[in-house]
């Protein structure tokens, strides 16, 4: 059974009605990311990084996967299929997907400020100062902010370098190290780039579709599907 590996980013949610900082010019209510998305401004001011969270949970909650989430989930029908996603939510696996692989953290989890392997599903949507770890340190949103490591950019690497097929379908490719997941293919791994502007971009040995993801993966997955 051939492998294929998706690479998703923000433009695969934005469908869904997922907002995000670049549909805002880069705010959210007129504060910037490093206001609210860094380990620094959780210590300047984590009740405005709680509230902002707290946002985007509540809006997930309302919103339901589409049809790139859907057509995807039915590519494991025929292959081996692992998704590498730089979403925080969950529609991938709502959708059906079964392996999924969260670099940037998941916006319905939280976990211990102080020990990183203390994490918990959220119970609803808001996370309040004073909720607590068993550590009793505070709990923290279970995300990947700017400036962090990313822990699990070695497993999403050598998940690419399995790949038959790699996808990568929503994302500008210029958010590091996420980005360089594209060069980490084997020889002879086909390659797909999904994206309203990915002919704006050079990439040698990329096929690229200018599509926004419910009309390109849609194709793609049609297509995969038909072959022997």
């Amino acid at each position: 059974m051939k492998k294929i590996v998706v690479l998703s980013g923000a433009g695969m949610s934005a469908e869904s009605g997922i907002l995000t900082f670049r549909d805002n010019g880069g705010l959210w209510q007129n504060h910037s990311i490093q206001e609210v998305a860094t380990p620094y401004a959780w210590i300047k001011n984590p009740q405005l990084v709680m509230d902002f969270y707290n946002q985007r949970r509540k809006q997930l909650l309302e919103v339901k996967p589409n049809v790139a989430h859907y057509a995807l989930a039915k590519l494991e029908g025929k292959y081996d299929v692992h998704i590498v996603t730089q979403n925080v939510d969950d529609l991938h696996e709502r959708a059906g997907s079964t392996k999924v692989l969260h670099l940037h953290g998941e916006l319905r989890k939280v976990r211990s400020e102080k020990d990183t392997s203390l994490i918990y599903e959220l119970d609803g949507w808001e996370l309040k100062l004073g909720d607590l770890a068993e550590d009793g340190a505070q709990l923290r949103p279970h995300i990947v902010w700017f400036g962090e490591d990313v822990p699990k950019m070695g497993n999403a690497t050598d998940i690419v370098r399995e790949a038959d097929i790699l996808i990568v379908v929503g994302t500008s490719l210029s958010v590091y190290p996420a980005a360089g997941l594209l060069n980490e293919t084997k020889i002879g791994c086909r390659r797909i780039y999904i994206d309203p502007q990915a002919h704006s971009q050079y990439l040698e040995g990329v096929e690229r579709i200018s599509e926004k993801a419910s009309i390109g993966v849609a194709n793609i997955v049609d297509e995969l599907y038909v072959e022997d």
